[in-house]
């Protein structure tokens, strides 16, 4: 089927082009007396969850089962509460307008809600990732799909640094995915590099993941959408990869902003969508391409006290460390997951490791509700936050400051990068 939908970096869609093209996609995808399960984001991401919620509902109304399973990775999972409020409906909505619909957390850490869907070969690993590695990977996925006939991936696209730009089959992997091919390919977007990944649609992590989801024998359709603010900018339906594509492409025109020079101080504020440093951490990820050679990122987030909720006590124990500290020292951490080693190297940022001094490209400081004593044991900056007004760091970019009110989405980039063809 041809992808449906459209898009564009100036207009917002209407609820009215929401509906028709979710009307029309699901009567092309021939859903009626089918078992569907559609798959969400987390609180993680922006997104007009509410009203895809809704014209879903409608559009899928003859549908034999239509439920929602929240597309978590390794993140805690949501109560009813909150994913109530991730829909926007009331409890009472649910018992009684949306009562057929089930809502269920990924469970990523729990063997028995897994099950193999196959394996990546070594050849097929060394052909994805272009020579870099060369081993065998087991592909898993939430056992509850094998119940349904079609799953349909709801969720936005944005630039990512990990596989390049999110959406499409990330929602499956690692969304719902088990631990041994999340650990894989984050390790190989470690390897690559932030800088080198994010931003850029065919990397060899989206190839990975594009590969796993073929291993999946349900039938796999998506809902793609790309936000501006608080509008849906566009939304793509069709194949997982299809839509995706169209979708990251406007995300590209969206979601990445150039600046003429890098800056010596950014002041990168998270919004309170992010609620640990493992998801706030994006505020280092999208403004890394910026910061100057010796500069400081400050991570401004009061509201964050905790390092991870699911990971924080290896990352305590690891600290946060360029690539090249981890790759130096391989036969020492090669066996920690190897998806906290990419999250660590990616807060860190590009740097070197020789002799044994380390050395990162940038400082990263955080100026959170994370106690200092914390930071340091995780290689860390420090800053008081009670100590920054971010108002005085405004207006201020002919001086080198950058000022970020709502960070973690938007890719900062420099118009060098992309007049040299580096993008």
């Amino acid at each position: 089927m041809n992808t449906l939908g459209s898009g564009s970096p100036d207009k917002a869609l209407t609820d009215f082009d929401a509906k028709r093209i979710c009307l029309e996609a699901f009567a092309s995808w021939k859903v009626r007396g089918r078992k569907v399960l559609v798959i969400i984001p987390d609180a993680t991401r922006s997104c007009p969850l509410g009203l895809m919620f809704r014209q879903v509902q409608e559009a899928a109304a003859e549908a034999a089962q239509l439920d929602f399973m929240v597309a978590l990775g390794t993140h805690p999972p949501m109560t009813m509460e909150q994913i109530y409020a991730r829909v926007e409906i009331t409890a009472d909505e649910h018992h009684s307008k949306y009562a057929r619909t089930r809502f269920f957390n990924h469970e990523w850490n729990n063997p028995e809600a897994l099950f193999e869907v196959g394996r990546l070969s070594r050849a097929d690993v060394r052909e994805l990732t272009g020579g870099l590695f060369e081993m065998e990977v087991g592909v898993s996925i939430n056992r509850r799909v094998q119940a349904y006939d079609l799953l349909v991936i709801l969720g936005p696209v944005f630039p990512h640094e990990v596989v390049g730009f999110s959406g499409g089959n990330k929602y499956l992997f690692p969304g719902i995915a088990g631990a041994e091919i999340l650990n894989f390919f984050h390790w190989l977007g470690a390897v690559l590099t932030n800088p080198m990944i994010i931003g850029n649609k065919w990397t060899p992590v989206r190839k990975v993941v594009d590969r796993a989801a073929s291993l999946l024998k349900v039938e796999r359709k998506a809902l793609c959408m790309v936000v501006k603010g608080h509008d849906l900018a566009g939304l793509y339906a069709g194949s997982p990869e299809a839509a995706w594509e169209q979708a990251a492409e406007l995300s590209r025109q969206i979601h990445i902003e150039y600046k003429d020079t890098p800056f010596h101080t950014v002041l990168s504020c998270a919004p309170r969508m992010y609620d640990d440093l493992w998801v706030g951490a994006k505020c280092m990820y999208k403004l890394e391409p910026v910061v100057a050679d010796g500069g400081t990122l400050i991570i401004y987030a009061p509201h964050i006290t905790e390092v991870s909720v699911s990971h924080g006590k290896l990352i305590e124990e690891l600290g946060y460390h360029t690539r090249d500290y981890f790759l130096k020292q391989w036969d020492r951490f090669k066996g920690y997951p190897w998806g906290v080693l990419a999250h660590s190297t990616h807060v860190r940022g590009i740097g070197t490791y020789e002799n044994g001094v380390e050395k990162g490209r940038v400082n990263v400081v955080l100026a959170t509700g994370i106690p200092e004593s914390v930071c340091r044991k995780i290689n860390m900056g420090w800053m008081d936050y009670r100590d920054i007004n971010p108002a005085d760091y405004a207006g201020r970019e002919a001086e080198g400051i950058l000022y970020v009110p709502k960070a973690g989405e938007i890719l900062y980039r420099l118009k060098k990068e992309m007049s040299d063809g580096a993008v």
